[in-house]
């Protein structure tokens, strides 16, 4: 059966650096008016809810139609936008937990990452069932509640898919999302997260079995929000057509790996979900395996994940010829990390953020010290030039291009 589709179609024009990471515009009264991660609080110049606060209000000029509308914290300069066209406001970094929480890493790092993030003003923190066997959601859960943080003040996101060894453990039927989530909530000590995902999509079952049991946990309270890890353009337009046909909650991002290596998926096909649908990205792996910080430079140091046991698939992919082209590659960028006062990690998570569409980026770290290197992307965000973009687009060579 035919399924029509009645959404807005937007004109998918270029649009340069500096309009997609401008904030929101100041208002009459100066300032920006706009929503901060501190709060919410009375437009600046304004007196409370009086006739001329409104005015200002009603005179604020929109924002241009599809911007990501972004708004910087007081008293961090992190950087807010929305959840695809969701209303839910994240944090440009976000912190995800496959690396901080794994076994690898102590409890008592995790607690400093996390810590660390927090009072930085991240409020994202990304998780899944199957990191470290269910491990990374006990220990985030453990940390948050001896923190004590308002609820209210961060966002947790965990991924349904990888859950047991039994055939019913795993994928993506109503009873696995149910109750996989259930387990994760479990886990995570919380009543709630605020978006699942369903990490890859199953072929062995059904959309519209996928969609309804996504609506049905966020109509019971379980989640807030519901999104895709790993699907395909097509498959994220089936399973919004079909909330649609039957009146359910249509995904509203999709978690996809991004980075000076992988543009593709991101750079192409997300931006015209974005316009049509209203689906934003969360990326994950901008620096992938680490292979983007120039330490390793043609071979494995003992004190790299690359070298621990169990690792080893890592450090045949930075000794296969993929790997030294993209040391390579990465050697090239140096100059303008150099002209641009910042690491060649913190160019390329900056160079990730400045992606249309792109919600927030997730961080994997493994101590505190690195976590605020990568923060310091958000000053390089500001210095990427249309011009700048081009230079690092000419050293890789990999700019996809469109196919129509």
């Amino acid at each position: 059966m035919q399924v029509s589709i009645a959404c807005t179609e937007q004109n998918l024009r270029s649009r340069s650096s500096e309009d997609r990471l401008c904030g929101p515009r100041p208002g009459p009264g100066g300032g920006n008016g706009g929503t901060t991660g501190a709060g919410h609080g009375n437009p600046p110049g304004g007196g409370g809810s009086g006739p001329k606060a409104r005015a200002a209000l009603v005179l604020r000029p929109p924002a241009p139609a599809g911007a990501l509308r972004e708004s910087t914290g007081r008293g961090t300069g992190m950087k807010y936008r929305n959840l695809g066209k969701s209303g839910l406001r994240v944090s440009c970094l976000g912190l995800g937990t496959w690396v901080t929480f794994g076994s690898q890493i102590s409890d008592e790092t995790a607690e400093d990452v996390l810590t660390v993030a927090y009072e930085h003003g991240v409020n994202l923190f990304d998780t899944a069932e199957v990191y470290a066997a269910g491990k990374a959601e006990r220990t985030l859960g453990n940390i948050l509640k001896s923190k004590g943080w308002r609820r209210s003040s961060y966002v947790i996101t965990t991924k349904i898919f990888w859950g047991g060894q039994a055939e019913t453990e795993r994928g993506l039927s109503r009873k696995h999302i149910i109750e996989g989530l259930r387990g994760s909530l479990e886990r995570l000590q919380l009543g709630y997260v605020d978006i699942v995902f369903a990490n890859r999509s199953d072929p062995n079952c059904p959309m519209e079995e996928i969609v309804r049991a996504m609506t049905y946990v966020i109509n019971q309270g379980l989640a807030l929000y519901w999104g895709t890890s790993r699907w395909g353009a097509a498959e994220i337009m089936e399973a919004y057509s079909m909330a649609r046909q039957f009146n359910l909650i249509p995904p509203v991002c999709e978690q996809a790996e991004h980075h000076l290596f992988q543009r593709e998926k991101v750079e192409m096909q997300l931006p015209e979900l974005y316009h049509k649908i209203g689906v934003g990205s969360v990326t994950w792996y901008p620096l992938p395996c680490g292979l983007i910080t120039s330490k390793y430079d043609g071979r494995v140091p003992d004190t790299c994940r690359a070298s621990i046991k169990g690792y080893q698939w890592l450090k045949d992919k930075v000794q296969s010829e993929d790997g030294k082209k993209q040391q390579a590659k990465v050697m090239d960028l140096l100059p303008v990390a150099h002209q641009l006062g910042c690491t060649v990690a913190q160019l390329a998570i900056a160079w990730c953020l400045r992606s249309e569409g792109v919600s927030s980026v997730l961080l994997g770290v493994s101590s505190a010290e690195q976590l605020i290197e990568h923060l310091g992307a958000l000053q390089v965000l500001s210095q990427l030039t249309p011009q700048t973009v081009m230079e690092i687009d000419g050293l890789l060579g990999n700019k996809p291009h469109s196919k129509k």
